[in-house]
């Protein structure tokens, strides 16, 4: 049953699907998606091409939008706009620590699991299109994750394709996790080090409450056990446009005076519990490497791995020493199966997917080199999350990409930017720009 509604401007129908857990096995268990279908109120009744919107991350839901905002209001101008909820995300079949016991134990959701990557999305994109448009091709536009998933549908299913646009989002095509994060540790430090320029009372802040965490154990209102190495990870908000700006003023208001001496406040602890839970998107931890798994090779922890290589990131050594605190950014460890409730009851199978070596690859070189549908890529200069070198390398591997490299936005452009971004890229993809 399809339910619509209005908003400012735009006609939403909601949209629910049954696809197959496993693609390969059409006949097997069934899960749930959803989708919200938006139009211009006043095109509500004509035939539009149809554009389908892959959410970042892994792990979200699709974005809640009222009426027109972001980069909607220009799609909406000639399309009608799907916004899928991925599997396991937003309204779809949730994958979390309440649901996942259902499957059985760790090993039996560690396996479920591995149908929640970028190609068994493109496959659940190519069994809903030919329900949506009755067979005809439609643009797919993704962000960060989603340019992942938009890169395995060039690799897989092409012919489902008017156009692809990318925001922030091509992947290496052959890199393993470990290449990923021994480029981004360096991007990161570039991050920290352009926002202690721009605020240099928080290189004392931020040493402080580090300081203070080493020597205090700290237990969030939600449960979430805030350690130094919890805290730096509050670097994740450096790669967005207003990130950096978030950053300080959260540092500015940490501690207050009380009877026993200072304590991080009751303030500083709510907007913290907030940024790093993954109560409301526990996917994004569990299958975050797993989204790099290309070969017979195990992810194995490869963030946690790698920082070890990366001395700088210690917080221990550096309050022994004068040096700034280094926050992390987007990268996932073990530690935050101990620290975060949401995630604590799914350790075990976060290791068993960190131990998997049976993943296969998730894009097709020489199919990407014939490449025949239009495709245009932002790529952002100095792009916290998706390193710009992988990135254009993959631009130049897909015959007839077309890049926009930009250091006018961060990874969150297709945002920040709106309907310019959106506007840029579909020029590119017509060869108007």
């Amino acid at each position: 049953m399809t339910v619509s509604y209005r908003q400012p401007g735009v006609v939403l129908t909601d949209r629910h699907f049954t696809v197959p857990l496993d693609h390969d096995d059409p006949a097997g268990e069934t899960i749930g998606l959803y989708a919200r279908e938006v139009v211009a109120g006043d095109k509500a009744h004509q035939e539009l091409p149809w554009l389908v919107y892959l959410q970042g991350g892994p792990g979200f839901g699709a974005n809640r939008f009222v009426g027109k905002g972001a980069w909607l209001g220009r799609a909406l101008k000639e399309f009608r706009v799907l916004l899928l909820d991925q599997r396991g995300t937003g309204h779809s079949t949730p994958a979390n620590r309440q649901t996942l016991p259902l499957r059985g134990g760790p090993a039996a959701q560690a396996d479920y699991l591995t149908h929640f990557r970028a190609d068994s999305i493109v496959r659940d994109c190519e069994a809903i299109r030919r329900e949506v448009t009755g067979g005809a091709p439609w643009t797919v536009l993704g962000q960060s994750f989603g340019g992942f998933c938009t890169v395995n549908y060039l690799s897989a299913a092409p012919e489902g394709l008017t156009a692809a646009i990318v925001t922030g989002g091509l992947p290496s095509l052959d890199a393993h996790a470990d290449d990923v994060y021994r480029a981004a540790y360096p991007r990161i430090e570039r991050k920290v080090a352009a926002h202690y320029a721009r605020y240099p009372q928080d290189v004392e802040r931020a040493r402080r409450i580090a300081d203070h965490l080493l020597a205090h154990e700290v237990v969030l209102p939600n449960g979430y056990r805030l350690t130094a190495e919890a805290f730096q990870s509050l670097g994740i908000v450096l790669g967005g446009s207003e990130g950096s700006h978030r950053l300080h003023y959260l540092l500015e208001d940490a501690f207050v005076r009380t009877p026993q001496g200072p304590a991080l406040s009751d303030a500083f602890q709510e907007e913290v519990q907030g940024l790093l839970s993954y109560a409301g998107h526990p996917l994004y931890a569990l299958v975050h490497e797993a989204i790099y798994g290309q070969d017979a090779r195990a992810t194995a922890w490869s963030a946690e791995r790698v920082r070890a290589e990366f001395p700088q990131f210690d917080a221990a050594k550096t309050l022994a020493g004068d040096g700034p605190l280094l926050f992390t950014g987007e990268t996932i460890h073990p530690w935050m199966f101990d620290c975060d409730p949401a995630l604590r009851p799914l350790r075990e199978t976060a290791d068993l997917l960190a131990a998997r070596t049976d993943w296969t690859p998730l894009y097709d070189p020489a199919r990407l080199a014939a490449n025949e549908v239009p495709v245009a890529a932002a790529v952002y200069h100095d792009d916290m999350y998706v390193d710009t070198a992988h990135s254009l390398a993959t631009a130049r591997a897909i015959r007839g990409l077309r890049t926009w490299v930009t250091d006018e936005f961060e990874h969150d452009g297709v945002r920040a930017g709106g309907p310019r971004v959106l506007d840029r890229l579909l020029a590119l993809t017509r060869d108007e720009a």
